[in-house]
């Protein structure tokens, strides 16, 4: 009897263990099972696998990010064979043509960084390359309006014909005078063969002066004040495959009658299905009822994340309300299981500064937001804008006092310097008397030096003693003869040359056709650029002797 009841109690007692483990069995794995699952759930704001990473920051949400894959190579200029030490050198940029006979100018930080009359905007847009061109320029005394610098280039992969296409890029100003309003051109050819076109035609003008090629689009373009960058894009919809492209100024002749300059950077060109779905904002950023959309298709499902992480509930196209500043993406599913995902936006709450310079009489008050200001010096204020935005206004004070210090000033002998109504003639230090617009009477010192270049009257190509070659020789202030001609009595040309630097070693050595020309007089036409980014014209006469 008593081993019986040992026995049941044995069993009973197994029994009771199997049930408890059975119990705490049925409540353990269920949590085992969350902190052990092989892969993340990609829309639901946790950390699923347990490796540290929320969904999208996980490579478990791996998914293909939408944006523009430029058509064109290399479209910020950065590949680069060689660096340029001058301009004329596109050639130095990979895979880049120079497409016109006028030739256009590569700008890299690690040598050239353009004209000292042309300085580009900087920053650069993209990277330390950048590429600049003329719209006509003012040469040998006139101006020559349809003189066009182009750059071309054969496209990675062509533009297919009634297809839609987005080409979107950077303009740059030097100001608003040396870069003025200009209708920006975007020219097509369907072999890349008709690269370059119009070789040995300087006043062609634009690609379809020629034959073989199509104007693709065009786009009106200004600065919006000094020096600046401005991004524009133009649409384009070729009639034919598209395998290479040129860019630059439109074909009419230039008004001006000065030399125009503007730059390019991150020329990016593709299909416009790449451009057009991003997120966009609804109403202006500091308004109350501000949100983010992107474009509404059908059979897609829409999920929004900040930072990568999931905002969980917000499925729709158009974000329900905005979660604070970060970067935000929505990841489409599209019915096929496929999912694609936007560029992140970066959501920052607007603030607006603005800089400018205040010039006051001495003696007078100067009223800003709470301050009374009668001293020279920097004062900021924060204002709210229109758009409830906090605007913070910085203004550079400047006191007109009695002496407004000293400017120097060179010009040729013959010239005059004026400023103010008054002229100027002579070397030396002289005194300006001016009146602001403001009515402050201000003494303005004026160091006034005449430039000095040698143009000699007379040379020998066969002379021992340097004085072999006819050349315009300057200082450092002589940046480069733009043209030399030279005629002889009859007014026949023996020799032409343009962009000399000024050396020794450039100029006429007395020669036409490889033969010595008679000696006698002959008469020379030289343009001559100067550091004030004038170009000026001489002519005279020189003696050839043997």
């Amino acid at each position: 009897m008593g081993a019986s009841v040992k026995t049941t109690n044995r069993l009973l007692s197994r029994l009771l263990a199997v049930l408890l483990l059975s119990m705490f069995c049925s409540y353990a794995l269920p949590f085992q099972g969350i902190a052990q699952s092989n892969s993340e759930i990609c829309d639901n704001g946790i950390d699923d696998d347990g490796d540290g990473q929320v969904d999208l920051n996980d490579n478990d949400c791996v998914c293909e990010v939408i944006a523009p894959v430029s058509a064109i190579p290399n479209p910020s200029f950065e590949d680069m064979n060689c660096c340029p030490s001058n301009r004329s050198q596109l050639d130095c940029a990979d895979v880049w043509i120079q497409a016109s006979e006028p030739t256009t100018d590569y700008l890299h930080q690690c040598g050239w960084n353009g004209w000292e009359n042309f300085p580009p905007p900087m920053p650069y847009p993209d990277g330390e390359a950048i590429m600049g061109f003329r719209d006509g320029r003012n040469f040998q005394g006139g101006a020559e309006n349809n003189w066009k610098e182009y750059a071309g280039a054969c496209l990675i992969s062509p533009l297919r014909a009634s297809e839609t296409y987005r080409f979107e890029f950077f303009l740059g100003f030097v100001d608003n005078q040396k870069s003025p309003l200009i209708d920006i051109t975007f020219f097509g050819t369907t072999d890349c063969e008709n690269l370059p076109f119009g070789v040995g035609r300087e006043d062609l003008g634009c690609p379809t002066n020629g034959s073989n090629w199509v104007r693709l689009g065009s786009r009106r373009v200004s600065s919006p004040g000094g020096s600046s960058w401005v991004k524009t894009t133009i649409d384009v919809v070729p009639r034919e495959d598209i395998r290479a492209i040129a860019i630059g100024p439109s074909c009419q002749p230039t008004t001006a009658f000065e030399s125009t300059y503007y730059f390019f950077d991150n020329l990016v060109l593709d299909d416009i299905r790449a451009f057009e779905f991003v997120i966009s904002e609804v109403n202006h950023p500091c308004a109350e009822d501000f949100a983010l959309a992107v474009p509404e298709e059908e059979g897609l499902a829409y999920q929004w994340y900040k930072e990568g992480v999931a905002l969980v509930g917000e499925t729709e196209a158009q974000l329900s309300q905005i979660y604070g500043e970060g970067q935000y993406q929505v990841r489409t599913m599209a019915s096929n299981g496929s999912c694609s995902i936007t560029q992140e936006y970066n959501y920052l709450i607007p603030s607006f500064n603005t800089s400018e310079p205040i010039s006051i009489c001495e003696g007078d008050i100067y009223n800003f937001g709470t301050q009374q200001i009668t001293t020279s010096g920097q004062y900021v204020e924060t204002f709210k804008n229109a758009n409830n935005c906090d605007s913070t206004v910085v203004i550079d004070l400047d006191v007109l006092l009695q002496d407004g210090g000293e400017i120097d000033v060179k010009i040729f002998e013959g010239e005059e310097y004026g400023i103010g109504s008054q002229e100027f003639k002579t070397e030396g230090t002289h005194v300006a008397q001016l009146t602001s617009a403001l009515g402050c009477d201000s003494l303005v010192d004026v160091n006034l030096e005449f430039y000095n270049i040698y143009m000699p009257n007379i040379f020998s190509p066969t002379s021992i003693n340097g004085n072999d070659r006819f050349m315009i020789l300057g200082n450092d202030d002589l940046v480069e003869v733009s043209s030399l001609i030279i005629y002889n009595r009859w007014g026949q040309q023996v020799y032409a040359e343009t962009n000399l630097l000024g050396k020794e070693s450039d100029g006429w050595n007395g020669r036409k056709d490889d033969e010595d020309i008679q000696p006698g007089v002959y008469l020379y036409r030289a343009q001559v650029l100067m550091d004030d980014g004038k170009e000026r014209l001489f002519t005279g006469e020189l003696m050839v002797l043997y």
